[in-house]
């Protein structure tokens, strides 16, 4: 009997044994809704043009799947109203990328780990750089108010740094930090190593001076002052499960993965390529991915990859053009002038239409589009060799999680003379898709509230002025 089982027998015998009083099982069934606090922050949760979307939001709703009721989502503006919410049994939930601290245990019941996190030390490039905590003490530091940061930094001045200051920020989302910071109102943030690699393109100048402390692990909370037994016996064998089958490591990827490979020049260069060159395109870069049902952002971020929005760009190899496009592929796609921006974005819109169509039909989005943008970059053979190595090496063929990591074994000898279509740079395509997917992700955060005009989303909180004063120049 596998642990999923054994959890599930033992939630059915508490519920045959029972007791008088409810429970939050019994409250969570009869309410026929499950009520989750969460932060409204691009790791946790947000709503995009297509709806609520975020890491905790994916776990949550599938939770709430499985415990065969709705999932009911609501925000707090700063982590003191987040855990009232808790305490006063508004919310049966807190999933809110929430470390696992004594102070937090001791008055709320928690599930096991489900991911980990560093808290990380953020200074600008350019400023004095910290080294240690003695580098601190004369530092203007800004943390997230009652954070484990917080927690954190008073436990360091009760045993090793007495002379440690710090301001504390009455913001649930750490974005207000990096704002701090850009503004020289702080000089230094402590930010979790998985938010500042999500926030970090939009500040491209800051980076990691050092890890304040070893990694953490991440749980949820529940409401105190209410037997949580079969809740948590539950939502603990939920959260082995999605380890044990790789559904844990796919939603991290779908949500984090996005931010490997862009180093922070490249950040910084797209940044202000973003609010300079961007404005002259994209009125039609949305009127050709509109023609092709295609999203606008992904369409853009694969016209900045590729040409950096240059309609003139030129590659030694001989493509050219904002979409790249070769000699024969402009010719199969109908393109006759491959510097005609019109004409190259409709070619490209439609040449990864068709790489998307010629996929297996059993590819799922979003694996679907990068796997058809790696094929964009090296072909559909070069493609489907990745994805031999990968079924012969025990992965899925159908994840682009599983892919990306074989992709660079066609440069090897060892394994591209045994494919049927030999050496390919598959390393350069890795790059190019996790890079698309990067930009794509700015892109649309910061198209947010174009899309999203009702709350709890602001857009003053949630993008920096910089982006935020784009959207005001090109609407």
């Amino acid at each position: 009997m596998n642990l999923y089982v054994k959890i599930v027998t033992l939630v059915l015998l508490c519920t045959v044994i029972g007791c008088d009083a409810q429970d939050s099982w019994e409250k969570i069934q009869s309410d026929g809704e499950l009520v989750v606090v969460t932060r409204n922050s691009p790791t946790t949760y947000y709503l995009d043009k297509n709806g609520p979307t975020g890491f905790e939001y994916a776990l949550t709703r599938l939770l709430a799947e499985e415990m065969g009721v709705a999932l009911k989502i609501e925000t707090a503006s700063n982590l003191n109203d987040l855990f009232a919410q808790l305490k006063d049994q508004k919310a049966d939930i807190a999933a809110a990328g929430l470390t696992l601290t004594e102070g937090r245990a001791a008055r709320y019941p928690h599930t096991i780990a489900y991911n980990q996190l560093t808290p990380q030390v953020i200074y600008v490039a350019g400023t004095f750089r910290p080294r240690s905590v003695s580098d601190l003490t004369t530092m203007n530091i800004a943390v997230v108010a009652k954070s484990s940061h917080a927690d954190t930094l008073y436990t360091l001045q009760q045993n090793q740094a007495p002379e440690l200051r710090w301001q504390e920020i009455d913001e649930a989302d750490t974005m207000h930090l990096l704002e701090l910071l850009k503004l020289g109102q702080a000089d230094i943030a402590i930010v979790d190593s998985n938010e500042f690699a999500v926030q970090q393109s939009l500040y491209p100048r800051q980076k990691v001076a050092f890890d304040l402390h070893e990694e953490q692990d991440m749980v949820w909370y529940l409401a105190p002052e209410i037997d949580n037994t079969r809740l948590t016996i539950f939502i603990n064998a939920y959260l082995e499960r999605l380890k044990n089958n790789g559904t844990m490591a796919r939603l991290r990827e779908q949500h984090f993965g996005h931010t490997d490979g862009v180093s922070r020049i490249s950040a910084h260069v797209f940044t202000q390529n973003m609010r300079q060159t961007l404005p002259l395109y994209r009125r039609l870069i949305r009127q050709v991915a509109k023609e092709y049902q295609m999203d606008w952002h992904l369409l853009a971020a694969i016209a900045y990859q590729e040409s950096r929005w240059d309609p003139n760009a030129t590659s030694p190899t001989g493509v050219r053009g904002m979409m790249m496009l070769t000699k024969p592929t402009a010719r199969e796609l109908g393109v006759e002038n491959r510097l005609d921006v019109t004409q190259s974005l409709r070619g490209g819109a439609r040449y990864l239409k068709d790489l998307k169509r010629r996929l297996p039909k059993r590819l799922q989005e979003p694996d679907r589009t990068w796997m058809a943008l790696a094929a964009y970059n090296i072909g559909l053979g070069h493609l489907e060799d990745a994805r031999v190595i990968t079924q012969r090496q025990g992965g899925n063929p159908d994840l682009w999680q599983d892919v990306m990591q074989r992709l660079p074994l066609l440069q090897d000898s060892k394994y591209y003379e045994k494919t049927r279509y030999g050496y390919a740079r598959g390393k350069e395509a890795v790059t190019l898709v996790q890079n698309i997917r990067h930009y794509y992700n700015i892109l649309a955060w910061q198209d947010i509230p174009d899309n999203q005009p009702i709350p709890p989303l602001r857009s003053e909180d949630y993008i920096p002025n910089e982006i935020d004063n784009l959207q005001l120049q090109t609407f």
